[in-house]
């Protein structure tokens, strides 16, 4: 077994990778696979934080965009990343992985509240930590979380897992049949292009910080372990190429 190619990465899944087929919801076998590969990642000695979105039980846009009040749908976004967080915390440590879940919004009950320092000790001590709830503040989107966490924290890399594409393309690949997938892009690339691999606030953090990302297919099983293991998969995306 080779040696990881990262020592501490932030893990950013998208609310729709937990729906599975059905679209909607929590689908339990998608999020025990998830568990598993990251199990994997963790069994490296690889320092594993976890952003996870709430798109497949609520989106605030899409509330904002009924006429719901802008604010009060992004809160409710945020609630829903909760719920996805400790669900996918349960399926972890039913596989004994040991997991924190630190929020953003104060619920005592049911999530650490979210320190750094805290998080960094978790991470120190072989702990997955799933950052919930975003960054506690409307009209950011949680890929601008792993983002700020991923800086706060002093991620190596943020891997974006997907679950319908491998990659970033010049279009989308359903739709287009001529769409290019790019092997490794630049940020500037990314927001210039306007290439959707994730929204300009997150890009322009990743940029001012170095952080690379990797967009990849989590849908298919070791992917994570492939990524960590530096091979190379998906799309990069760097300051530069």
């Amino acid at each position: 077994m080779g040696q990881p190619f990262y020592k501490r990465i932030v893990l950013k899944l998208s609310g729709e990778a937990l729906a599975g087929q059905q679209g909607y919801g929590i689908d339990s076998e998608v999020i025990t696979s998830i568990a598993q590969q990251v199990k994997d990642v963790v069994e490296l000695n690889v320092e594993v934080a976890i952003v996870v979105g709430g798109g497949n039980i609520w989106r605030g846009i899409a509330g904002s965009e009924k006429g719901m009040d802008r604010a009060t749908a992004d809160y409710m976004g945020m609630l829903a990343t909760v719920m996805n967080s400790l669900a996918l915390q349960d399926a972890l440590e039913n596989i004994e992985v040991p997991t924190r879940v630190q929020s953003s919004i104060t619920m005592q009950q049911v999530a650490e509240p979210y320190i750094r320092r805290r998080a960094m000790r978790h991470l120190e001590k072989g702990r997955v930590v799933i950052f919930a709830a975003g960054t506690g503040n409307p009209y950011f989107s949680t890929d601008t979380t792993a983002a700020l966490r991923a800086a706060e924290i002093e991620a190596e890399v943020i891997l974006m897992a997907k679950n319908k594409v491998d990659g970033v393309y010049s279009a989308d690949p359903f739709k287009d049949p001529t769409a290019k997938k790019f092997e490794t892009l630049t940020y500037m690339e990314v927001i210039s292009n306007n290439l959707g691999v994730m929204d300009s606030t997150a890009s322009s953090l990743c940029m001012d910080n170095n952080i690379p990302l990797v967009v990849f297919n989590i849908t298919e099983k070791g992917n994570i372990k492939r990524v960590v293991l530096g091979e190379k998969i998906g799309t990069t995306v760097k300051g530069s190429v």
